[in-house]
């Protein structure tokens, strides 16, 4: 099936979106490794074009590569185990002008033939790079603010205070995954299928900052995007200190999160608990590149009682292994994008954080993550039993 004509478009506004983010980088930067797990900054400048390069251009139209080299160096990104850290140098890499070349060649080719580029292909490429809008966001995050140049934002809502309160949740089915033919999903998504849930209730607010001080001051260890000066807290946002927002929600690890959740005597949701509760909610206000940080829980507040923000503001972390659904069938051209992530070693994450494109909201979209992994924008709420 060849592209709708709006595709193109959205590869277009893609391309716009992550040439933004590079802005924010100062130019003696591009070498900074700021996640020690992941490559220096300088890959994923190249990246996300020799990703476009070989799967649009080498699997789908069979061109000739003008730079294999590069179609090759920056073909992967990296998640090492614990003990596993890259070692790589900044002379290891190639020069910026020379990324920057290869860049446009490959745009440039690609943009005469998209036309011919069969659709799932065309919007994995764009989805792939959203997703990376993403990753460049959190990696920028851990860089020093003098190593960027500001974006402003718009202002945060003033908000009430949150009030911890549960939302009953009746036993009943949860439907997971999405029907082949309903439109592009990835392989992890498909294939549809329903889960009987017992009843159940879920915190109606993402835990915030506010509560997760009680568990700091009681002996646990301060989230990564926190940092204490001369005895108070601090968020550490994207391009400046804050004192803590203790109505935003806390940033932790999936290990954090589950930690917090059994010294309160409660639990993480499982996937399909969050499903269950998420079931016809609308999005938050902070999601697709809102704000550059989270706004309060309450925010979003309307009428009623159900859960507040399952839907942007934050990822959630639940109990749930990453694996695959029933039915399950890796893609012919992009074989590796959920099976090697099927080794018990990652958490599925639902919902989506202020940097997620509107395209990655579907229900039926999985993010996972290691659970000891710090840097991704990710929340949690408390369900109990």
């Amino acid at each position: 099936m060849l592209p709708s004509p709006t595709l193109p478009r959205e590869l277009h506004s893609a391309r716009q979106l992550t040439d933004h983010l590079f802005a924010v980088l100062r130019a003696d930067s591009w070498y900074e490794r700021p996640v020690p797990e992941r490559h220096r900054l300088l890959f994923y400048l190249g990246h996300l074009e020799a990703f476009d390069w070989n799967l649009l251009a080498r699997d789908a139209l069979d061109l000739p590569s003008f730079h294999p080299g590069f179609d090759r160096l920056f073909a992967f990104g990296i998640d090492p185990g614990e003990g596993h850290l890259p070692d790589d140098r900044p002379s290891d890499w190639p020069a910026i002008p020379e990324v920057e070349r290869y860049n446009q060649l490959v745009r440039e080719t690609l943009d005469a033939a998209l036309a011919r580029v069969p659709q799932p292909m065309l919007e994995a490429a764009i989805e792939h790079r959203l997703m990376h809008a993403e990753t460049l966001a959190y990696l920028l995050h851990q860089l020093p603010s003098e190593r960027k140049l500001f974006q402003p934002a718009p202002p945060v809502p003033l908000s009430a205070a949150p009030r911890a309160c549960a939302v009953e949740i009746p036993a009943g089915s949860a439907e997971l995954g999405r029907c082949r033919g309903a439109g592009f999903g990835w392989d992890n998504e498909f294939d549809a299928h329903t889960v009987l849930v017992p009843a159940f209730s879920i915190a109606r607010y993402k835990v915030t900052n506010g509560e997760y001080l009680e568990f700091v001051r009681a002996g646990a260890a301060p989230p990564a995007f926190w940092v204490q000066r001369q005895g108070a807290w601090f968020f550490r946002g994207m391009f400046e200190e804050v004192p803590l927002p203790l109505d935003w929600p806390v940033y932790v690890t999936q290990c954090e999160a589950d930690t917090y959740a059994r010294w309160r005597g409660m639990a993480l949701p499982s996937e399909a608990q969050w499903h269950r509760a998420a079931a016809g909610q609308e999005p938050s206000s902070n999601t697709d590149f809102r704000h550059w940080d989270p706004i309060s829980v309450t925010a979003d507040d309307a009428a009623g009682a159900a859960p507040a923000q399952l839907i942007g503001n934050g990822w959630e972390w639940t109990s749930t292994v990453f694996g695959p659904f029933p039915g399950f069938q890796p893609f012919s051209f992009y074989s590796n994008y959920s099976e090697p992530f099927f080794d018990g070693q990652h958490y599925v994450l639902k919902g989506g954080s202020p940097r997620t494109a509107a395209r990655l909201l579907r229900p039926s979209f999985r993010n996972w993550f290691r659970p000891s992994y710090p840097y991704v924008y990710a929340t949690f709420r408390l369900v109990q039993s």
